[in-house]
């Protein structure tokens, strides 16, 4: 995992979502619809609910919200939410997955399609990019609060870890997806503070754009994409992405 760190995506994310809570409470609320008609509304025997309350906490969703979003959720029978995911590539061959849950297929496929060809992408088959990803568990530990490094990694590890990577201002520890919560549940029991915990796809390859044109056309689509509310992750491989 060594070479990239995941750190200026995550709160490149999180800005963006603080400025936009509306918008990012109305996706985290259709993927918690789904995840509660097809698991109930129990996080202790739902993990994928558990995974989008600790989503929703991440983003600042007040907690009556969420609790409001559940309650919603169980009499939503009328409500049919499907989830759709598309492959394709951005400008100079970028890698691009795009999760969504819609009500539609049709607006979404539209809209989705449209910002690829807008922002010189291309929209592509199912499986295209995706074989380029792993699914990973991320967690996210401030250096600043660790006062023996060694210590944290030997417990992440102990925890059923598969990866630790010092980076920059943080450390990030790896997992499988399946064995995230368990890791963050032993580094906090272990008197860890956790900046985040998330599971996300990381690529085996990075690209970087070589000219201003991919980099502008490239942010415009990742931006249009993050903007669509029936959006709700985008994955990509772009290496030089600019700090906001």
């Amino acid at each position: 995992m060594s070479g990239h760190s995941k750190w200026s995506n995550i709160k490149h994310k999180k800005e963006k979502t603080d400025a936009q809570k509306a918008k990012i409470f109305t996706k985290i609320g259709k993927e918690m619809t789904i995840a509660v008609k097809a698991g109930g509304g129990d996080p202790s025997t739902n993990s994928r609910l558990r995974d989008l309350i600790a989503k929703a906490k991440a983003n600042n969703v007040p907690n009556d919200n969420i609790e409001r979003t559940i309650k919603k959720a169980m009499g939503a029978a009328d409500v049919e939410y499907i989830e759709i995911t598309y492959e394709g590539y951005g400008p100079g061959g970028v890698a691009v997955i795009v999760e969504t849950t819609t009500d539609n297929r049709n607006r979404t496929a539209g809209e989705v399609r449209h910002y690829f060809d807008k922002f010189k992408g291309n929209l592509g088959a199912t499986g295209c990019v995706s074989y380029l990803f792993s699914a990973k568990g991320v967690i996210v530990i401030l250096k600043e609060t660790v006062a023996d490094e060694d210590a944290l990694m030997e417990t992440a590890l102990e925890a059923g870890a598969a990866d630790f990577a010092s980076e920059g201002d943080v450390f990030e520890i790896y997992t499988e997806p399946e064995d995230l919560y368990a890791v963050e549940d032993a580094l906090i029991a272990a008197g860890y503070t956790i900046t985040s915990a998330e599971k996300d796809k990381i690529p085996s390859n990075y690209v970087t754009l070589e000219t201003e044109d991919d980099i502008k056309y490239m942010g415009l689509l990742l931006d249009n994409l993050d903007e669509n509310e029936d959006v709700v992750n985008v994955y990509h491989n772009w290496e030089n992405q600019p700090e906001d």
